[in-house]
Formats: C-alpha cells, structure tokens, sequence
C-alpha cells in the first residue's frame, strides 16, 4: 500500500481540498483493513474517494484519506458462493474504485450493459453508489438499484457482506468459505448501507445485475416550456420513452422560455447509418473541449453578464439533432459537455411538483437578474427517476424529478444563487444530491424531516461504525455525525 504524508488532496475542479495526515492508495483487502485499523489505533478518521467528480465535502477528512484508484478491476464472480438458482449471467462483480469508464468497457467486451447511468463516465462504481447518481427515465431508479451485494470495510477493520433477505450469496457456502466476515442479509441493512456517502466504510465491491448489451437512438428537439410543462402534467412523455430529459433555459427571450427535450429508446443495431448519425455532433463535441471556446463564454459572462440568455439559447440551438444512435453506454453519456469548467447543485422534487418547482427557479433567476445583475450561467437540466428503496436516496420512497443546477466556473454570484435555489426548492420536499453543492446545515431533526427512514439508517451505521471512525466534515455539517452515530439528546447539539 502506497502512503504519502502532507499530501493536498483536491476534487476535479478544484473547489473542494484537503490536506490529510496520510494519503492511502490501497491495492489489496487487506490494504484496505490494515489502513482502517491503524486509523482506529491512532483515533483518526477514515474517509475513501473515488474520482473526485463530487462538488460538495463529501469525501473531505483531515485523518486517512482512502484513494480507490488502485481497486478498478473487475473480480471473479464467485459462482461457487450462489444460491441454487440465481442466474450468474446477469451479475457483475467490480472493485469499488473501478471508474464507470473501464466498467463499461468490460461489460461491452463480454456482450453485457448497464440498464441505465448518469450523464457522466468518469465516476467510480463506489461512488455513484454512495451518493445516488442516478440517470433519467421513470422506470429506473438510481444505479444502485441495480446492486444486490456490497462487500464492505467497517468500524474496526471489519468485512461485512451486505444483501437484501433474499440476497444471492449462500450463507452455508460463505461461512465456510470466509469464517471471518459477516454476511448480512436484512432489507433495512442493504437499503441503509447501498446510499451511505461513505459512512458505512470502504466500499471493495459490489455485485451488480446487467442487462445484455443493447442500442439507444437519441433525438432532441426544441420546445418551449409552455409545451413541456403540459407534458409533464399529462405524464405520458415519461411513461412512453424509455429515457427523458429537459434542458431549459430559465430566463424568457422573445417572450418564450426555451426548452431542448431529449428521449432515448432503444432500438435494433444499426445496419445502414450513416456516419453522422452514429455519433453526437462533431463541431459541438469539438468546441465543448476546446480551452479556447471555454475562456470566451467565461469572458462573455463576465463582462457581458446581460447577453446570457441569448447565449444559453444558443447552447440550446447547439443540441437539436434529429438521431443519434449507438450502443447503450455512448448514447447515456453526454459526451464533452462533461469537459466544461462548471459545478452544479443538483434538488429532487417528488414528480407532481415538477412544473411548480420549475417555475418558481425561473421567477427566482429574473428576480435576481432584475435585484443584482446575477445570472445563472447554464441551461438547467431536469431528469426523471423511479422511486428508490435506499434509505437516503434523494428518491426514496417518491418518483422524483432531479433538477440540475449547473453554474460555470467562476460565475458572479453564482453559489449564493444555488443557495436561494436550495431554500426555495425546500418548501416543495426538494432532497439536496449529497455529491453536489448542498448548503445542508439544519442538524438531524432537518435530515430526519426529509428522509422517513433515517432512524434506521442511522442504527445502521451505529452497528457499522461504532466508534465513528468515519465520521468527517461533511457529516458534522449535515447533522449525521457524532461519535458511533448515538441518538441525540433532547439537550445535546446536532
């Protein structure tokens, strides 16, 4: 295991950094243990990372910083520890450091996909899992729906393996094979630890259910929010595609607030396409990672701040394509989009406020503009998401549509208008993504008033982490720290 000392750590964009007493590339399991177990000797914290690609402090610990970099492979399937008549053709078993990228690439070498992911390949399995990335399409729910198995690195060095009651993992088979863990199969316990933003310990792999590899055809096409707000009260767009977005923009030009809709279904694989319509916009993939194209539409917000929604309309313009088509994992990612300097807030409303939640964001963006000559930078992006098991799931319990916020980097003003975002957007049940800029603050009886079912996470994590190794920043500030996760006391703090 690699060890570094005085080391800064920062997140992809740079808005988040730490500087941990050591820095831990682990390569094995026992790496993993051995980093855990030294932390607990020394009464440091514990906290793993993944890719970075999180904005908020997440992943911020001032004692050992867990890099997953080294624990990207994907591992035997284990066929020998199966319960009589689980189907091992569906299931995958990657390393929690495994990044969505090289993922794919395995999966699509051995005829097999995804059901569905975010906009973004660059994150590790652990980490989309943690935090509830999800994708877009009403009949899925977050990625770690899909995950029936974590293999985990607890309080004290411990290996638990967590699954639902019904899990795929034969309990005879298991002790025999490690008498030293614990296999854990409670639906409370792996819908407790599947969203634990990395709470529950190290995440070393997980097994997942895929599909046989499948084609997408995407088509995207302008409408005005008028139009799409009756869409979505109707609801039949969600129910008649198999994935469905919005990009708006928030403020009106012309009298009209601009809307590119985007539906991915699936379809045979391509016989006769041609080129161009096997790829996504080739000039507008160039000039979104080119440094060049990036440093004006910086220039042009910040000293033209008034010409911005003329420029996201255009942006919106940019992403009209009658059909893109591909294999399923190239058509769910969002391509270049992914290389420009932003950060975003991300809110889940439940579904029957959707059109309420987007309108009070556009009478928010013009108050503003009107009030301080702040805009917001970026078309705001609206996906739509299954209601999820995991406990602490932005979309637990409730269908939800996930609303992105995204800013580019540096925008005027722009986090203190995620923040009134975050208020607003409160009122209507709206959940903070835990991995986005979220300014929770409100202690446990705010978190508790969010999320029905965080008693029994919390109890969860008590068993997992008794000593509260894990604890970090981020869980202080949001109110679900403490040492060993102990009740809070009518008279004690947050």
């Amino acid at each position: 295991m690699n060890v570094a000392f005085r080391q800064t750590w920062k997140n992809h964009t740079g808005n988040q950094s730490i500087q941990p007493l050591r820095w831990c590339v682990p390569e094995t399991l026992d790496d993993a243990v051995q980093a855990v177990k030294e932390a607990e000797e020394l009464g440091c914290t514990v906290r793993a990372v993944g890719s970075g690609h999180s904005w908020s402090d997440v992943a911020l610990t001032p004692g050992f910083l867990i890099d997953t970099s080294a624990l990207g492979r994907v591992l035997d399937l284990e066929p020998g520890l199966l319960r009589s008549g689980v189907d091992p053709s569906v299931l995958v078993r990657p390393q929690g450091g495994i990044r969505l990228r090289a993922f794919n690439d395995y999966l699509d070498s051995h005829g097999l996909s995804l059901s569905n992911m975010g906009g973004y390949d660059a994150q590790t399995v652990a980490g989309v899992m943690s935090t509830a990335t999800h994708g877009s399409g009403i009949g899925f729910g977050p990625i770690v729906d899909s995950i029936c198995s974590i293999d985990l690195v607890a309080g004290g060095g411990e290996l638990f393996r967590i699954e639902p009651a019904d899990g795929p993992t034969d309990p005879e088979a298991f002790a025999a094979r490690y008498p030293g863990r614990m296999l854990k199969q409670d639906d409370d316990w792996l819908r407790s630890a599947s969203v634990a933003m990395g709470c529950a310990g190290i995440v070393y792999a997980v097994l997942i259910t895929v599909e046989p590899k499948y084609w997408l055809k995407e088509v995207r096409v302008m409408r005005t929010w008028a139009e799409v707000a009756a869409d979505l009260r109707s609801g039949q767009v969600l129910r008649d595609n198999r994935h469905y977005e919005v990009y708006f923009n928030p403020y009106r030009v012309e009298g009209l607030h601009r809307c590119v809709v985007t539906t991915r279904n699936r379809v045979p694989p391509p016989q006769a396409l041609p080129k161009d319509k096997l790829e996504r916009h080739p000039l507008t993939e160039i000039a979104a990672a080119l440094p060049l194209v990036q440093r004006i539409i910086r220039f042009l917000f910040d000293r033209l701040p008034r010409i911005t929604p003329e420029i996201i309309n255009n942006a919106l313009e940019s992403l009209v394509d009658d059909g893109y088509t591909n294999v399923s994992y190239k058509v769910l990612n969002i391509g270049a989009a992914n290389e420009m300097p932003a950060y975003s807030m991300e809110i889940g409303v439940p579904i029957e406020r959707a059109v309420e939640a987007v309108e009070r964001i556009q009478g928010i963006a013009e108050q503003r503009r009107k009030t301080g000559d702040v805009y917001h930078t970026s078309p705001v992006a609206l996906r739509f998401v299954k209601a999820s098991p995991a406990f602490m799931a932005m979309m637990h319990g409730r269908d939800t549509m996930m609303i992105e916020l995204i800013m580019m980097a540096p925008t005027q003003g722009g986090f203190e208008l995620l923040g009134v975002y975050e208020e607003a957007l409160a009122e209507l049940g709206g959940r903070p993504h835990w991995g986005q800029v979220n300014y929770l603050a409100g202690g446990r009886e705010r978190i508790r008033s969010m999320y029905p079912k965080f008693d029994t996470w919390l109890e969860v994590m008590r068993q997992l982490d008794p000593k509260g190794t894990f604890d970090s920043p981020f869980t202080k500030r949001v109110g679900i720290s403490g040492r060993g996760f102990l009740p809070q006391s009518s008279s004690g703090s947050a």
